[in-house]
C-alpha cells in the first residue's frame, strides 16, 4: 500500500482552500492546513500561520517535516481582494495587497522548496485567477496580484524543474465564496469617475454571486496536484477557458477594450 500524498494547504480554513482541502483528503492524501483561525477543519490538521509572516510559515511548515518527514504537495490559497481607483488606492492599501495575495505564496514557496529539492519531488499549486490574463478595471492591484503569480510559477518551474518539482496555476473566474464578503472596497473619487467605480465592483459581485461552487475548483486543484503532467497554467470552467485561448490569439487592446465595456463603463 503507497503511503499517503503529504499536503500543506494555505488559506485552507474558507473558501477554495477549504475545497481543495476536502477534495485532497478525499483522494487519501494527509492534509496540514495553515491559516490565521484558532481552529481549522476537521478533516485536517490544522496548523496557525501567516502567509505574509515568512517566520511563521517556516514554523509550521518545519513542524510538518517533523511530523512526516517530507511535504510532497504545496496548495496556495491565501489571499483577499480590494477594489478602487488606482488613483484613489492609498499605498499602504496597494501594498498589503500584494504582500498577501503574492509575497504569501513566495513565502510558502520558500519554506518547502528545500525539503521538496532534497526528496527530488513535490508538486506546487497556486490560485491565480482569469484576473491575471484579463486584468479588471477597479481591481487593478488585485490583477496584478494575481498575474505575478502566473509570472512567479512560470520562472520558477524553470528554476525547480532539474529536481523533479511542478509548479501550476489554477486560475478560477467567479466563485460564490466569502471572498465578495471580505473584498475591502474603496469608492474614493467615484463622483470622478461619473460611477464606475461602484457600478463596476457591482458587476463584479453579482458575477461572483452567481458563480461557480468552490467545490468545483477545489476538485480542479486537488487533480492538478495530483496529476501526471498538469498544464502549467490551468483555467477552471469552459466560460474561462474560452477567454484565457482567446488572451493568446486576439490583440490586447481588443481585450481591454471588452472588460472595460463589461465592468468600466
Amino acid at each position: 500500500m503507497n503511503a499517503p500524498k503529504i499536503a500543506v494547504v494555505t488559506g485552507g480554513s474558507s473558501g477554495i482552500g477549504l475545497a481543495a482541502v476536502r477534495a485532497l483528503v478525499r483522494r487519501g492524501c494527509r492534509v496540514y492546513e495553515l491559516s490565521r483561525r484558532e481552529t481549522g477543519p476537521d478533516c485536517a490538521h490544522h496548523l496557525r500561520a501567516d502567509v505574509t509572516d515568512e517566520t511563521s510559515v517556516q514554523a509550521a511548515v518545519s513542524e510538518v517535516l517533523e511530523r512526516e518527514g517530507r511535504v510532497d504537495i504545496l496548495i496556495c490559497c491565501a489571499g483577499y481582494g480590494i477594489s478602487g481607483a488606482v488613483e484613489f488606492t492609498t499605498s499602504e492599501d496597494a501594498h498589503r495587497q500584494l504582500e498577501v495575495n503574492f509575497f504569501g505564496v513566495v513565502n510558502a514557496c520558500r519554506a518547502v522548496l528545500p525539503a521538496m529539492r532534497r526528496q527530488r519531488g513535490g508538486r506546487i499549486v497556486c490560485i491565480s485567477s482569469v484576473a491575471a490574463v484579463v486584468p479588471i478595471p477597479f481591481q487593478t492591484y488585485y490583477s496584478v496580484s494575481k498575474a505575478a503569480i502566473n509570472a512567479f510559477c512560470m520562472a520558477l518551474q524553470s528554476e525547480v524543474r532539474p529536481f523533479g518539482i511542478r509548479v501550476c496555476a489554477v486560475m478560477p473566474g467567479d466563485i460564490r465564496t466569502g471572498f465578495t464578503a471580505a473584498r475591502v472596497k474603496s469608492w474614493a473619487g467615484d463622483e470622478l469617475y461619473g460611477g464606475r467605480i461602484s457600478g463596476s465592483v457591482a458587476v463584479m459581485e453579482k458575477d461572483e454571486r452567481n458563480g461557480m461552487p468552490p467545490e468545483r475548483v477545489g476538485e480542479a486543484v486537488a487533480r492538478t496536484a495530483l496529476a501526471r503532467a498538469p498544464r502549467m497554467l490551468r483555467a477552471v470552467g469552459a466560460q474561462y477557458q474560452a477567454i484565457h485561448a482567446l488572451t493568446r490569439v486576439i490583440p490586447y487592446d481588443w481585450v481591454s477594450r471588452l472588460v472595460g465595456k463589461i465592468y468600466g463603463k
